[in-house]
């Protein structure tokens, strides 16, 4: 199985990091052949999120239940753009659209708040943003104006990734966010700071981008035993995911 391969079967089986309660979703809804061809490939922008929302958009094209209508709509107001949006879906048996708007999202427990490995994102703000901002794009004066013809019936915000606690700090996780309960099935990663990681108790291999969701089952790489000045994740043989994290982080 390619990494591809891999990561698509992961969108398709992992639950979002927060329960379904409206706008949250998953991909439960999209019927249709679970599996791409080992010979795919993705050529567009290398950042983790482009590639994430490339393969959703596989996963509801193969679906027979819906279709892709129109993906990255831009908006715009007065020359200026006001932001995308992901997906407008068509349900084929009442043609009605959906407003989608998908994230894959990493977050590292510091002090009971969830940080991505780069500080500046975080759970609370970022769901906060996609809720009011990515969300309310569909229903805007700019998007009436511009798009007319689309009348958007509901609105869908799907968010997959996993967070990550310290084992060697004692910590209490949120059960909730912005008034969204946390699946715990997703608090299921662990992080670290570098003066940590000869705690870890397996040996930790590096992962690419594309492997930060799925994983993988390649061990012929050298293990991590440097760690420099960044941030490093990994993976050990039995399965788990470890950031482990400058000493200054978050706040450096």
């Amino acid at each position: 199985m390619t990494a591809l391969q891999r990561f698509y079967q992961w969108v398709i089986d992992s639950p979002p990091l927060l329960e379904i309660k409206p706008p949250i979703s998953d991909l439960r809804g999209f019927s249709g052949p679970h599996t791409i061809d080992s010979s795919h490939t993705y050529n567009g922008n290398p950042r983790l999120g482009f590639l994430y929302q490339h393969l959703c958009e596989q996963v509801i094209g193969a679906s027979d239940n819906y279709s892709v209508k129109y993906d990255e709509i831009q908006i715009n107001v007065e020359g200026r753009t006001l932001g995308a949006i992901d997906f407008i879906l068509e349900e084929e048996r009442s043609q009605k659209l959906q407003h989608w708007e998908v994230a894959i999202k990493f977050y590292l427990l510091h002090e009971q708040t969830w940080f991505g490995p780069n500080a500046h994102d975080q759970l609370d703000k970022k769901l906060d943003r996609m809720l009011s901002h990515q969300l309310g794009m569909s229903s805007s004066t700019a998007f009436l104006e511009q798009y007319p013809e689309i009348d958007v019936d509901s609105k869908h915000l799907l968010m997959q990734g996993r967070l990550y606690t310290n084992p060697f700090l004692d910590q209490k996780v949120p059960t909730e966010c912005l008034g969204y309960d946390i699946n715990s099935s997703q608090v299921n990663g662990f992080w670290c700071y570098q003066n940590q990681a000869h705690l870890i108790s397996e040996v930790l291999y590096p992962l690419t981008k594309e492997q930060w969701a799925a994983g993988t089952d390649d061990f012929t790489c050298e293990p991590l035993t440097e760690f420099g000045d960044r941030f490093v994740h990994g993976q050990t043989k039995s399965g788990q995911f470890w950031f482990v994290m400058p000493q200054s982080w978050p706040h450096g």
